[in-house]
């Protein structure tokens, strides 16, 4: 049975690269190539897909319902289909304030297999960028 260690497992071959897709309002399909990575949800504590997202795009609104995170190494391939959760400038979930939604993009990206030797200069473009968490809760997991 396929689950999100697989995904795990995959992200770590191939640098978290991923494809997205959402549903646009017209009912078409939207694609898009992002990092993701595995990690904990942080108010619930199960394992999601994490990646992130820039602030005030279409793909963050698209986002706002559900979507389907494809990674691939070689032949082998893990879909997470599932509801998204947000959290950033513009989306606060719960209580998570600006210093958690911070460290929360810090947790993404070091999931996708990011490392960054200026932790300041990547909270600050996250900042003005209006980076936000995008956390994908696993309801199928296929491949």
């Amino acid at each position: 049975m396929t689950d999100l260690k697989d995904f795990a497992r995959l992200v770590a071959r191939d640098h978290g690269l991923c494809v997205m897709s959402t549903l646009r309002p017209d009912l078409t399909i939207q694609s898009s190539l992002v990092n993701a990575g595995v990690l904990d949800h942080p108010v619930t504590g199960r394992p999601v897909v994490g990646l992130v997202a820039r602030g005030q795009t279409q793909k963050l609104a698209n986002l706002r319902a559900r979507t389907t995170t494809v990674v691939r190494a070689g032949w082998e391939w893990v879909a997470v289909e599932g509801p998204v959760d947000l959290a950033g400038p513009d989306d606060r979930f719960g209580d998570m304030d600006a210093e958690r939604i911070r460290l929360l993009l810090r947790e993404i990206f070091t999931a996708c297999g990011g490392t960054h030797d200026d932790w300041d200069t990547y909270d600050r473009v996250m900042a003005e960028e209006r980076r936000t968490a995008v956390l994908v809760a696993p309801e199928r997991v296929y491949g």
